[in-house]
């Protein structure tokens, strides 16, 4: 048995897609905070429980009888994140799972000048200290926050952003089909993967010239100091906390923490993963 957290989410829903195409349905199950969410899994043959971060005892119960789980890692930060994962841990070792992975990030480190990153290094520090066999994928920075911060340069022509530096943006799907292998073949990793990243680190200068070759028109790349964007950010409605979150992603760029590329995302799925270009056009067209 296999479960999976968040499957109603971006990653988790497409990581069980991609799994179900490995191994038969009654293998799968999945712990979700709103099992309704789930029902057109249920009617594929896939176990659904409710289980949320929150309540230990949902958790136990949603992740019963597993040989591994699949913590896909919150969207919280700082001690809330920590705390859930926690939670999650805890519950994991009182049901008796056989391996815990968790979806980490590349760059993940107590000193790494992204707040989320550090969270990473805090949760695998929690896996670490179950004494449980466990593996910790570290995934390429989301494509899709690349594809927010362009939104209001799709229209403008102008990437109007915070000083940065290379990242190696990975689609969610190629890294959902990465981690479905990852479930079917137990064991594969131990500990931290090598970074699962796409073939290319870009910083939005280059990402400028990609929109123009898919547009065909030109776009621009602005640098907009720290302090100027903060401000900017929190004047459209953002939260100062998030404000700060998202420079704290160009701090962490500009000082080279998601630059590596690596070659291990590719073998896992057999083929190239999409590349930044390919993500941005088809985004785009939607």
């Amino acid at each position: 048995m296999i479960i999976v957290t968040g499957a109603s989410g971006k990653l988790g829903r497409r990581t069980v897609e991609h799994l179900l195409e490995r191994v038969p349905a009654d293998r799968v199950g999945v712990s979700v905070r709103d099992p309704r969410k789930a029902q057109h899994l249920a009617d594929r043959g896939v176990r659904v429980r409710q289980g949320s971060f929150d309540d230990p005892a949902s958790l136990v119960h949603a992740f019963e009888g597993a040989e591994q789980v699949l913590l896909v890692s919150l969207d919280r930060v700082g001690e809330e994140c920590v705390a859930g994962h926690r939670t999650a841990i805890d519950a994991a070792a009182k049901a008796g799972v056989g391996r815990i992975l968790y979806t980490s990030q590349m760059g993940a480190a107590h000193d790494s000048r992204f707040q989320a990153c550090r969270d990473h290094a805090r949760t695998e520090d929690m896996l670490r200290a179950t004494g449980l066999p466990w593996t910790s994928l570290r995934n390429g920075f989301y494509a899709s926050s690349a594809l927010q911060f362009l939104e209001s340069a799709r229209h403008t022509g102008d990437i109007a952003l915070p000083a940065d530096g290379p990242v190696a943006w990975t689609g969610h799907d190629d890294l959902a089909e990465a981690t479905a292998a990852i479930l079917a073949e137990e064991g594969r990793f131990e500990g931290p993967t090598p970074p699962l990243t796409g073939a290319e680190a870009l910083d939005f200068g280059s990402v400028a010239e990609i929109a123009s070759q898919a547009t065909g028109r030109p776009f621009t790349r602005t640098v907009v100091p720290d302090d100027d964007f903060r401000e900017q950010t929190v004047a459209h409605g953002a939260p100062a906390s998030i404000a700060d979150l998202m420079l704290n992603i160009f701090a962490a760029a500009r000082h080279g923490e998601f630059t590596a590329v690596d070659s291990t995302l590719a073998e896992l799925i057999g083929r190239e993963p999409a590349t930044f270009a390919g993500l941005l056009e088809r985004a785009w067209a939607a």
